[in-house]
């Protein structure tokens, strides 16, 4: 018999718990129904459901097999979908999330150098820790995480590290030099993303200033590009960027930190088991994008210096 045939028939047994429901809903008739659970518990060598006369409920085993079963029936219906779209040349949007940091003039350049792929680019704002999520339940196809990331189930493209430099306000001592260091930083404040989006960033990002000698006197958080800008302003703290929210303000400056120093990482993941069949192309035409925009093409040269990209082969 058909073993996605048998999870089906299970499922319907396990969510109705009565095997007469169960077979009314599949429409075969109650004995042969509870034969062939019978049959797939001597196939896996394990009884998945305690019944009697009057209940019938689900074993740990029963439990976990339900569990699985959902998810491997999800990913077959969607494999047959999308080899059945790309047969007829109708595959599905491509649904990406991206990370609130990234410049809008890359996700601009991302969905016009995917425009030739004829398929729909749905990006989708969100942080790290939203994107893991979502794609741990498929709402997601791809997602441009910031590395580190604990991840399970996914597989990753190139990742490119996008060095990093400081903003501070215009007035302040600091803005005088041509670059700075961490250490220089000592005294001040630190104004940063959450954690709660990018743990595993957030937490490398305050390691490494411990590191290299900056100890920030105080955290304070902030996601919206505004908010770092006010933040900066009031002097509650620098905050750390590829230059692009400098460029908004003339009271802010921008300053490079030595190559190296600190840096966050991005690449592109995407479910392990019955992908896209475009994510890989996304994948690679994401790191060409990112490292033909540059770091600071279009500021003002004392102010934003050019940093090269580094990519980076390998998993999250």
């Amino acid at each position: 018999m058909d073993p996605l045939r048998q999870l089906r028939y299970f499922i319907a047994v396990a969510e109705e718990l009565h095997f007469g429901r169960a077979a009314e809903r599949l429409r075969i008739a109650q004995p042969a129904l509870s034969q062939r659970i019978r049959k797939l518990e001597a196939e896996l060598g394990a009884r998945l459901l305690d019944r009697d006369s009057r209940r019938v409920e689900l074993t740990e085993a029963g439990q976990i097999l339900l569990a699985e079963s959902r998810d491997l029936l999800a990913r077959w219906d969607r494999t047959t979908s999308l080899v059945g779209k790309a047969h007829r040349g109708e595959i599905d949007a491509l649904r990406v999330g991206v990370p609130p940091e990234l410049a809008g003039r890359v996700l601009a350049a991302i969905l016009t150098a995917f425009e030739s792929r004829e398929v729909r680019v749905d990006l989708q704002e969100l942080t790290t820790a939203e994107q893991v999520r979502l794609l741990a339940d498929r709402q997601l196809d791809a997602g441009l995480l910031q590395h580190p990331v604990d991840v399970v189930g996914l597989e990753a493209g190139p990742a490119v590290d996008t060095p990093l430099g400081v903003m501070l306000p215009r007035d302040s001592p600091l803005a005088a030099r041509a670059s700075l260091t961490l250490a220089d930083l000592a005294g001040h404040g630190l104004v940063i993303f959450p954690r709660a989006g990018a743990p595993g960033l957030y937490d490398a990002t305050l390691r490494t200033c411990w590191e290299h000698g900056f100890r920030p006197t105080s955290v304070h958080h902030a996601r919206n590009p505004e908010f770092v800008l006010g933040m900066v302003l009031s002097g509650r703290g620098v905050a750390f960027d590829q230059g692009m929210v400098a460029q908004k303000e003339p009271r802010v400056v921008w300053r490079p930190l030595p190559q190296g120093e600190l840096s966050w990482r991005f690449g592109l993941a995407w479910p392990a088991a019955a992908p896209h069949p475009l994510v890989r192309d996304l994948a690679e035409l994401i790191v060409n994008v990112i490292q033909g925009d540059g770091s600071s093409r279009s500021a003002p040269v004392q102010d934003m210096p050019q940093r090269p990209w580094n990519v980076v082969y390998g998993k999250p």
